[in-house]
């Protein structure tokens, strides 16, 4: 999924539940879920060949700063602006993505980080079509929204 997706999943669990205790395995346990369902994302390519790390690199780049803009956007408050809890939250939907990066980007796979990475990328299920994998993620987007 779109670091936009992950973000604003973790923002909303986070700002939801409330409870740090709740909110964190819910968060992280999301990721996995919605890596699991089909989508495209600016990694789709990677591990066959068909984007160069540097293009993904630069989009990620933007992916990271747009989902900063969309969890600023829906959860802002005028008083208060965003609280650091939903902040958190959108960190620890991009969590597992973080831990993976060195391996995506930079070839670097810390033997510590084998298990995990494996593990995410047993769960990870991508399409290189762009309409079939963002369909999912505007749905999740829009549901959040709502909801909130």
């Amino acid at each position: 999924m779109l670091s936009i997706s992950h973000a604003a999943t973790g923002a909303f669990l986070a700002a939801k539940l409330q409870n740090p205790v709740l909110y964190i395995p819910a968060i992280l346990a999301s990721h996995y879920l919605e890596d699991w369902i089909l989508h495209w994302d600016v990694g789709t390519g990677l591990s066959n060949g068909t984007r160069k790390r540097s293009h993904a690199f630069v989009l990620e780049l933007i992916d990271l700063v747009l989902a900063i803009g969309v969890v600023f956007l829906m959860f802002r408050d005028s008083a208060v602006g965003v609280q650091p809890q939903i902040y958190f939250g959108a960190f620890l939907g991009l969590l597992p993505d973080f831990l993976e990066a060195p391996r995506n980007f930079f070839n670097w796979n810390p033997k510590f980080l084998k298990p995990l990475n494996s593990f995410h990328h047993s769960l990870h299920h991508s399409t290189p079509n762009v309409l079939r994998g963002l369909i999912p993620q505007v749905i999740l987007l829009a549901l959040l929204w709502a909801m909130k």
